[in-house]
């Protein structure tokens, strides 16, 4: 479990791609290695990872052909930066939301707009997304805990990213047309379900001329 505070971005210095696998390694800081241990969760951009192997500051991870049939890892590279967040331990504050790592799907910038020191993203996913995405609301973006802005059901959100968002991730370097990892807030999408569900069954005993 992961909290969606972004700890930085650091760089990929290692990727063997293989047939259904992605191996790479990322090299991080003392403080996200101290304690770090094969067999740990990572958040990489949003997608929880499993720690292979530790090696001075260079971890190694593998993502396997289902996760980079949904997520943006398969577009990695020697070089690249990516978002970085350890695990939950018991005691940490929670700054931003419940985020499991488990990503939907991608979503698409269609817009950057700049104002002065805020970034503005506007987003474009499915539209069967957008019940589960509304105004002021929880969604992470490549593992970042962000409010959402406006809305367009017909698949698009906007977001407001604020210069310390932007110092610690990626998002501020995104064009129209790159790729972000999305992960739904899980108590929206309970919430929004479970509405529904009742909904129907009501409506549907209504029709039977039941009370």
């Amino acid at each position: 479990m992961f909290t969606g505070i972004t700890r930085g971005t650091f760089k990929v210095v290692g990727v063997d791609r293989r047939p259904g696998l992605l191996a790479y390694e990322v090299e991080l800081d003392d403080d996200l290695v101290l304690g770090l241990v094969p067999g740990a969760s990572v958040s990489i951009d949003g997608v929880c990872q499993t720690v292979v192997a530790v090696s001075g500051h260079r971890v190694s991870f593998d993502a396997i052909q289902a996760t980079l049939d949904l997520t943006t890892l398969a577009e990695l590279e020697v070089g690249s930066r990516v978002a970085v967040e350890r695990s939950v331990q018991v005691g940490d504050e929670i700054g931003g939301h419940d985020v499991a790592g488990h990503v939907i799907g991608t979503g698409r910038v269609s817009d950057v707009q700049r104002n002065g020191p805020i970034c503005n993203l506007i987003i474009s996913v499915a539209a069967e997304w957008m019940n589960y995405i509304l105004p002021k609301g929880f969604i992470a973006v490549d593992g970042s805990s962000l409010t959402v802005g406006e809305v367009d059901s017909a698949g698009s959100f906007a977001l407001h990213l604020i210069p310390e968002t932007l110092r610690l991730t990626n998002l501020g370097d995104k064009q129209p047309g790159d790729r972000v990892n999305i992960e739904l807030d899980p108590r929206t999408v309970a919430i929004v379900d479970t509405v529904e569900r009742v909904m129907e069954q009501r409506l549907s005993s209504k029709e039977r001329g039941e009370t």
